[in-house]
């Protein structure tokens, strides 16, 4: 018994705070922009299933916390659910009044802006997180210098040696080791012009990075390398401190890169580049937000709002997904109403809403499957086929 309240405690809880702060400022943005629009907002809830807690606050909103800690939803006046399914039946028995004040009363443009609202919300997020995490900690920054050369890699290849400090790829000036790690990464295939330090004198070399599959706490990933390992010497490594505006724009830049990354992740994988099995769901989360919440003691709570910026960021951009139900699937809607001048026939938003949820249940199910594997595989040192 002792041992189950344990580990609820360490991941369980860690997950609940994780999950709700990405989809309390997801829901935020859509609340707040609804309310600036004049759409009179029925509930906030945080979490689905049965009623915990709850309150009306003087615009008539009910703000609720729900038994499931699986995500949320704002329900504006005249949808028949969360999801901003309109209630034809209930709109068309309100008086011209009242639809004013409905989600679907807003003109296409208001619509869409709320719609939008969420996913911005959670960049938004992601940027605060990181600007506070760059000015009031600052970060470890690692020398871009060789301490091994990965035998039979492309750097070996290419005449890297041992020592040797990165100062320039592409022309472009390297400062650090993650920098080169961030342009190597995404430039799988593509011959690159590295220039190192070596005994006193510069020494151009030509590197392709490869593909390789590696593990991380969220599951496997594919990046490009080329085989070089960081020095561990902490004469190689340096403390940077940065003022608050420098703090911002590193966070745009960081929130940037992140994007750039798990769009092209998504995009493969819509077209079949990318497979299912780097994808990782609740228990993954779970997972990692455990580990995060252990390690608070020794490396404190940086790492744990690290990992927020990172889930906002990844839900920002999965929610804009051209996918019915998401909130892309609905600006797509927006996108074809504007153009057609009329909204696509009721059925037919019905039947896609069908598909929509069909497809995100089905990338739930991959999700919590690879979790488990990932799970059975550290436990038992098996894979599953």
């Amino acid at each position: 018994m002792l041992d189950l309240l344990m580990t609820i405690l360490i991941y369980v809880v860690p997950f609940v705070f994780v999950l709700t702060m990405v989809v309390f400022f997801h829901e935020l943005g859509h609340f707040l922009v609804g309310r600036w629009c004049g759409v009179k907002i029925d509930a906030f809830s945080i979490g689905f299933g049965p009623e915990l807690w709850a309150f009306h606050d003087r615009y008539g909103t009910r703000w609720r916390v729900a038994a499931i800690p699986l995500g949320g939803y704002v329900k504006f006046h005249g949808d028949a659910n969360g999801a901003s399914v309109p209630d034809p039946e209930r709109i068309e028995a309100m008086s011209e009044e009242e639809r004013k004040v409905t989600f679907f009363g807003q003109t296409v443009w208001k619509r869409a802006a709320i719609v939008v609202a969420g996913p911005l919300a959670n960049f938004v997020l992601a940027i605060v997180i990181f600007t506070v995490l760059y000015a009031s900690l600052g970060r470890n920054v690692l020398l871009p210098k060789v301490a091994a050369v990965q035998a039979g890699g492309a750097a070996e290849q290419a005449g890297f040696q041992k020592g040797d400090l990165v100062l320039t790829i592409d022309g472009e000036p390297i400062d650090s080791f993650g920098k080169m790690q961030e342009i190597v990464s995404s430039a799988t295939g593509k011959p690159l012009s590295i220039v190192v330090r070596r005994a006193e004198q510069n020494v151009t070399l030509q590197a392709t990075p490869q593909l390789r599959e590696i593990e991380t706490a969220l599951g496997k990933t594919k990046i490009g390398m080329i085989g070089l390992q960081a020095s561990n010497d902490p004469a190689d490594q340096r403390e940077e401190r940065y003022g608050l505006g420098q703090s911002f724009v590193l966070a745009v830049t960081e929130t940037w890169t992140i994007i750039e990354r798990t769009g092209s992740y998504l995009g493969g994988l819509v077209v079949g580049r990318e497979a299912t099995d780097q994808l990782s769901g609740p228990i993954g989360i779970a997972q990692v937000s455990g580990q995060m919440a252990k390690a608070i003691d020794k490396v404190g709570v940086g790492p744990l709002f690290n990992l927020i910026a990172i889930l906002s960021i990844s839900i920002g951009l999965l929610n804009l997904a051209p996918v019915p139900l998401l909130d892309g699937g609905h600006l797509l809607f927006y996108a074809i109403e504007a153009v057609r001048g009329r909204a696509l026939a009721e059925r037919t938003q019905e039947y896609a809403f069908r598909v929509g949820l069909a497809m995100v249940c089905t990338l739930m199910v991959f999700s919590t499957y690879n979790d488990i594997a990932r799970l059975l595989r550290r436990v038992t040192g098996a894979g599953i086929d």
